[in-house]
């Protein structure tokens, strides 16, 4: 068993002794930091032994006087408090550890609040630990939010994972997190960068920059759509807000993301943020059906006098939307089963990976060119 020296052994119990709010170890640099109100301190580690067992042993003391238990950060604590099973209560021994595992546990967990993301956040900076919090309304809301949103902000450029970049995207732009001109220079980018602009679509699906107007027979659709929508058909609302101005460049900017993928991750996010956009039109259990019986299945719902009275209504008031009904039909039930088929045994990116999607994004986007009003084409 691997002994301290006297000298770090008394340091580090007068660091425990005073009580800490957070503990940071520096394993390359070996060094132990301490958070507490006053400020900082830093005890600079002499080993007596091989530094990975000395650093081992400084655990040992860390956690035997956290928790009572010399053994450390618990192996079998690991997999449940990731999943935000922690008692509350125990979140802020997490952060005396010096364990970056009991960090994450502390920042998954639905109880953090303001205080204890500050003391998690110095120790240990990272976006994925950004990320978790920003997903808690209690961080959003309160000093750590804007400072956590602005560290993604400057992290964006370095981010190599598609989805990553979305889900930062869509993080950093809840409200009171980043400034106009901050918003206007992701969406900027977001031109060149299709994971960006899907952050937009699920962030703010009916405010998005530089809007289109709405689609040309808004106006003479409108009068017809009002007395069903304030009846709460839930069809005359769908096409309401997929024909105005905020729809039509909701639309427009998810034909530019299926337009140019790079990723399989990102084609399938994107579809599901269309079924979510149009969720409540019919049951979630198409999810898993292809493309082409998907088509089928729409087809087949709006022809069916009496499959669902709103629609019925709705279509009456508008027969000549029913190409538009059937496309609303069929993109709230998208999901991986249209992927499936083209998508099975490949790991295929970049332009491989379009020209392997083009039998499904084609029809797709031909179907997006339905509710824009534009001319037949790949529908």
């Amino acid at each position: 068993m691997i002994e301290l020296s006297n000298e770090d052994n008394l340091r580090l119990n007068v660091l425990l002794a005073n009580q800490p709010q957070a503990i940071r170890i520096d394993e390359s640099r070996l060094a132990v930091h301490g958070l507490s109100a006053r400020g900082e301190a830093c005890i600079q580690l002499r080993p007596t032994a091989r530094p990975e067992a000395y650093v081992r042993a400084v655990r040992e003391l860390i956690s035997g006087h956290i928790l009572g238990s010399p053994g450390g950060y618990p192996t079998y604590l690991r997999r449940w408090t990731r999943m935000g099973q922690m008692r509350d209560e125990s979140l802020a021994q997490l952060l005396l550890l010096g364990e970056p595992e009991a960090v994450v546990a502390a920042v998954c967990s639905p109880g953090l609040t303001d205080e204890l993301a500050r003391r998690a956040w110095w120790a240990l900076e990272d976006a994925e630990n950004a990320r978790r919090m920003l997903g808690n309304p209690a961080i959003v809301q309160g000093r750590m939010g804007p400072l956590l949103a602005s560290y993604l902000v400057d992290y964006l450029p370095f981010e190599t994972e598609t989805e990553k970049m979305a889900e930062s995207v869509r993080l950093i732009l809840q409200p009171g997190l980043i400034d106009a001109q901050q918003r206007l220079d992701i969406w900027r980018k977001a031109a060149r960068r299709p994971a960006y602009a899907l952050g937009f679509l699920q962030a703010c699906p009916d405010d998005l920059p530089d809007p289109v107007p709405a689609r040309g027979d808004f106006a003479a659709l409108a009068p017809h759509l009002v007395p069903l929508m304030e009846a709460g058909n839930p069809w005359a609302a769908a096409l309401w807000r997929v024909l105005s101005a905020p729809g039509q460049t909701w639309l427009k900017t998810v034909a530019q993301v299926l337009a140019k993928p790079s990723t399989q991750d990102l084609v399938l996010t994107t579809l599901d943020t269309l079924a979510a956009y149009f969720a409540g039109l019919g049951s979630e259990e198409r999810g898993d059906l292809a493309l082409a019986p998907l088509l089928v299945e729409a087809e087949a719902f709006v022809s069916t006098p009496g499959a669902d009275a709103d629609l019925a209504a709705c279509l009456g008031q508008l027969p000549g939307l029913r190409d538009e009904l059937v496309t609303l039909r069929l993109l709230s039930g998208l999901g991986y089963g249209v992927l499936r088929p083209v998508l099975r045994d490949t790991t295929a990116s970049g332009s491989l990976l379009r020209r392997k999607l083009d039998p499904v994004l084609g029809p797709l986007l031909g179907r997006l060119e339905t509710l824009q009003g534009k001319p037949p084409g790949r529908a």
